[in-house]
């Protein structure tokens, strides 16, 4: 038999371990969003601090610490620290994620710049981020999301942007991921919108920024071929327009002030 042939069942055991632990993760921190609303947090913080906290458990009486020997919950444990260092070998991507755990694992261990982020996000799309997140987008990662858009985002991908923006927006839980965003979040998110709204105002009809040499020739060929032009000009006013309402909608749902 070929070597090329034989699996390899550590590889595969480590994989799922690592799926396993992120699935609980997310469970887990998605308890305790819940349980911080119910007690009704003071502050923004104090509901980030709970959920970074729910890992924590209680100390039994087994747990005991003295001079020679500390032992703490088994979170904390030698055995649970070894298994987390073997599920941050086991992150080789082959494709896209499909799964929400998938997505929080590839984002936080494998992405390292903004620019690498916002390729992936682009690369995704709105499609594919709404599939990924049809139950809830995780904690914390909206504010992530819009942070770096509202940094890398540029007038080529306008619509790509909007399209992203619109599927997060519909996503389970949505209004309660806006409520929780930050205040440097909610400052980018502004930015944002401040962006494309302007990349829109300094487009002509044919989708090219006004004053430069591309949108001059365009001009020009306009007036030589207007009667030609006549249908696919309507067409790009339209998408223009119908971008503008999609803007205005947004900025309603992500509480842009």
């Amino acid at each position: 038999m070929e070597e090329t042939g034989a699996i390899d069942f550590c590889a595969l055991e480590r994989e799922l371990q690592a799926a396993v632990a992120a699935d609980e993760k997310y469970q887990r921190e998605n308890d305790a969003k819940f349980r911080a609303i119910h007690q009704k947090v003071a502050s923004y913080e104090e509901f980030r601090d709970i959920v970074l906290a729910s890992h924590l458990k209680p100390l039994e009486k087994k747990d005991k610490m003295g001079k020679k020997k500390i032992l703490w919950n088994s979170y904390a444990t030698h055995a649970n620290g070894k298994q987390d260092r073997e599920m941050e070998l086991a992150q080789g991507w082959d494709g896209l994620p499909e799964t929400s755990a998938d997505f929080y694992r590839y984002w936080r261990r494998c992405l390292k710049s903004g620019q690498e982020k916002y390729q992936f996000l682009f690369q995704l799309g709105g499609k594919g981020l709404g599939r990924i997140f049809q139950a809830d987008v995780g904690f914390g990662l909206l504010g992530e999301f819009l942070v770096v858009l509202a940094k890398h985002a540029c007038r080529e991908d306008r619509e790509a942007v909007l399209q992203i923006l619109q599927s997060l927006s519909g996503t389970k839980r949505f209004g309660l991921n806006v409520a929780l965003l930050s205040q440097v979040e909610k400052d980018s998110c502004r930015d944002l919108f401040g962006k494309l709204q302007s990349m829109g105002r300094n487009c002509g009809a044919d989708g090219l920024p006004e004053g430069t040499a591309e949108a001059d020739t365009a001009a020009l060929q306009e007036e030589e071929n207007e009667a030609e032009r006549e249908i696919p000009l309507r067409g790009a006013g339209q998408r223009k327009e119908a971008d503008d309402k999609l803007i205005k909608e947004l900025v309603k749902c992500y509480l842009v002030s």
